[in-house]
């Protein structure tokens, strides 16, 4: 299989970088005996990925893959397998997503997550879920449940579920809890629990209000108190402005330390996964921004805006399957898994993805007031073709056009076929000059996968 690379560039967009590849190391082999067939490509979000960490992101990429094929070769659903992929990624502490997520402003884990099978093209989510371990788990068991049909009396079954809710329908369908203290790993550690509090005191708990407000009535308690109760609020506004100070300087210095030793922007992980018989599916995990307000819920619990799957039909000659990254609140905006899986469907996989990038999400007026759209995808497109004329085996071909792309500083994937020996890896980045927000970056591969016809 030969390899493919070129550059390109769009108008109106200033340094894209877009690379198409080939990967020699996809060369497929002769499938083995009574093993099933299929790919997945996963990603550990698109944000910044510092060289010191390279190695761990890389290495839960990687056993992600592994554990999806072990799956698909086992002959599981593709909605199965592209659940063990995500629980790999929710179990690592280099992700922001099941254990180790960030903490919202009340110092507690709320995670969403979503599923979509492309064959059913049913849905489960999950929304700001506290107390499990893994959020996907309670997706897939959404979507599975909602297969089954209506529930007593003729209701319709769930397939979105937030908070306590979630929380409660999960332990009823046999999912165990997780304690608040396993769920917080050392990548959550003592500097984010400090600078969470420093903030909460600058500027007030969530529902209190403002710092300002806050010194505005220290400085009208000042007036007409006794001298004691005079010195007691000075030293508490003494202590807000000293805060406040503090606060800058701590976060000037995170930021600093995130380019050097971590991946502070990073935030969901999904995968996408493409079964023997072409079926596909999609799914996405993240514990959300930093500091977010309690019951925030983002792009990975949302239709159309964290994953999408669909399998060919009438009106699709592809079928395809997207898992997004990155600002959830650039991506629900735009609901760009199912604006990147429409745009599919063009002859030019390539092209279409990153005119989609360029128009539908940077440029899109849904977020002309934001100066830097931050976000990511990976895509997987499918068909199936018949064998080579001269192939005396009665075989048939699916053709997997993978891609990913990006408009963050980096973003982490990895990707596997059954018949390969062990997945590949890779950190994009933005070419040298390239300003995260407004530039995008676009790389992929194509898999040939056989398998005998029914």
């Amino acid at each position: 299989m030969t390899m493919e690379k070129g550059m390109s560039s769009g108008e109106g967009l200033s340094q894209i970088s877009a690379v198409k590849v080939t990967a020699k190391d996809l060369e497929t082999k002769q499938p083995q005996k009574d093993r099933r067939g299929g790919f997945v490509l996963v990603h550990a979000g698109a944000g910044y990925h510092s060289e010191s960490k390279a190695k761990e992101y890389k290495h839960v990429c990687k056993r992600a893959c592994q554990k999806a094929i072990e799956k698909l070769q086992a002959g599981a659903l593709a909605t199965d397998a592209v659940t063990a992929a995500l629980v790999e990624l929710e179990d690592s502490p280099f992700t922001n997503a099941g254990m180790g997520s960030n903490l919202n402003l009340l110092g507690e884990i709320e995670c969403d997550a979503s599923i979509m099978d492309g064959k059913s093209l049913n849905f489960g989510a999950v929304g700001a879920l506290s107390g499990i371990k893994n959020p996907v788990s309670v997706a897939n068991r959404l979507l599975c449940e909602g297969q089954k049909g209506k529930l007593s009396a003729g209701r319709i079954p769930p397939c979105f579920l937030v908070g306590e809710g979630a929380y409660r329908w999960a332990v009823d369908h046999g999912i165990p809890s997780c304690p608040p203290n396993i769920m917080t790993t050392s990548r959550v550690d003592s500097e984010r629990e400090t600078e969470r509090k420093v903030f909460l005191f600058a500027v007030g708990s969530p529902s209190n209000g403002c710092r300002g407000r806050r010194i505005a009535l220290i400085r009208r308690q000042e007036q007409g108190f006794s001298l004691a109760a005079f010195k007691r609020n000075k030293r508490k506004l003494e202590l807000a402005e000293r805060v406040e100070t503090d606060f800058i300087q701590l976060k000037k210095r995170r930021q600093s330390s995130e380019k050097e030793n971590d991946s502070g922007t990073l935030d969901t992980v999904g995968a996408v996964v493409v079964d023997h018989e072409g079926n596909v599916a999609a799914a996405v995990s993240s514990g959300g921004l930093a500091l977010k307000h309690p019951g925030r819920v983002g792009q990975a619990a949302l239709y159309g805006c964290g994953c999408w799957a669909e399998n060919t039909g009438a009106h699709n000659p592809y079928s395809t399957a997207v898992s997004t990254s990155g600002c959830g609140e650039h991506l629900v905006r735009t609901i760009l898994a199912r604006e990147c899986s429409h745009a599919l469907q063009a002859e030019d996989a390539h092209q279409a993805l990153l005119e989609t990038m360029q128009n539908k999400f940077i440029s899109s007026p849904f977020l002309a007031s934001e100066d830097g759209v931050l976000g990511g995808v990976i895509v997987l497109r499918s068909c199936r073709c018949s064998a080579e004329a001269d192939s005396s085996q009665n075989k048939q071909t699916l053709l997997v056009e993978f891609l990913w792309s990006h408009t963050t500083e980096s973003m982490c994937v990895g990707y596997m076929s059954a018949q390969d020996g062990k997945a590949k890896t890779h950190i994009s980045r933005l070419p040298p000059g390239a300003v995260a927000g407004q530039s995008v970056a676009i790389e992929g591969g194509v898999c040939r996968l056989e398998s005998p016809v029914n």
